[in-house]
């Protein structure tokens, strides 16, 4: 019985807690300044994440590791959610910045044949171009949308995958539990120093902003956490993996259920046509290719959970 709910339930409630990531962010950026939410964010779960990380005895870098933990954590974790939240200001929807943020595979396999000598396939230079079909489907049918917002959506995007491929590149082999906590010790206080320049700290609800900070730390960064590296001990890294191809669609319903975001027809093709692009570019030519691409697109998602 125990297995059979944990089959069930568990990856349904990854995908919720995943995708409440981007309600909370704009309900937090909706509260106070962008980086304001994320220093406050990460200072919380640098707590959270370095007291675990040292409970469950996890290995901390050592040596020349500390240094590229630093760069990989200021990619994935300042650039990346400094960006999307900013574009979260910009009223850019929630739906639209999932969906962004689910091309990272495709942008991670484009960069890794540079950096790591990986072969790109035609079939993922097919998805990478049916998913930016996608999200311009997606862009086209906001409102109150600004060109400033999409280039801030790119600019994040950009952030988490050269980060990923710069992990991958110099500490294959660090430990995502201690590694994920000296990641958000790297950029919580940096935030707090752009937070400082400008000036401005006026907290507008303090009660959506403390309630935001909560699910932040509590569920997205801990919560998904772990259960993501429950799954990971218990199931292939493909079967987990294929869970992240849901988050855009469900992200798009939980926003127009919490938040009132819109849920118009061209949003919701350009959904169908996103995520179909993410699935072609996720798969390789060849079986162990495919399964050793999963493992580590997986393992790294583990990593950008506890910034969520």
């Amino acid at each position: 019985m125990q297995n059979r709910l944990m089959d069930t339930a568990a990856p349904a409630a990854f995908v919720v807690m995943w995708s409440s990531a981007f309600i909370a962010g704009i309900i937090g950026v909706g509260a106070a300044p962008p980086f304001l939410v994320l220093f406050v964010r990460f200072a919380a779960a640098a707590v959270a994440l370095a007291l675990y990380a040292r409970f469950v005895g996890a290995r901390w870098p050592r040596g020349a590791q500390w240094g590229h933990a630093i760069v990989a954590g200021l990619l994935m974790q300042l650039i990346q959610f400094g960006a999307f939240y900013t574009a979260m200001a910009e009223h850019v929807s929630a739906a639209v910045i999932s969906l962004v943020q689910g091309l990272n595979p495709v942008v991670i396999a484009l960069f890794a044949g540079r950096v790591l000598g990986e072969t790109v396939t035609p079939r993922q230079w097919l998805g990478f171009g049916i998913g930016g079909v996608g999200v311009g489907l997606a862009v086209a049918d906001q409102s109150a949308f600004s060109l400033a917002g999409l280039l801030l959506c790119v600019g994040g995007l950009l952030g988490l995958s050269l980060g990923t491929v710069y992990q991958k590149r110099f500490t294959p082999d660090i430990d995502s539990r201690s590694s994920t906590a000296v990641h958000v010790l790297a950029s919580a206080p940096v935030a707090g120093l752009i937070a400082l320049t400008h000036n401005d700290f006026h907290v507008a609800d303090p009660g959506r902003f403390a309630g935001a900070m909560v699910w932040m730390v509590l569920i997205n960064s801990m919560g998904a956490f772990l259960l993501l590296n429950a799954m990971l001990r218990r199931w292939d890294t493909t079967r987990v993996g294929r869970l992240f191809f849901a988050t855009p669609a469900v992200t798009a319903v939980m926003a127009w259920l919490l938040i009132a975001q819109p849920l118009r027809p061209l949003t919701i093709a350009g959904l169908g046509v996103g995520v179909l692009g993410m699935v072609l570019a996720s798969r390789r030519a060849g079986r162990k290719d495919s399964r050793g691409a999963a493992e580590n697109d997986t393992r790294y998602a583990a990593e950008s959970v506890a910034s969520r």
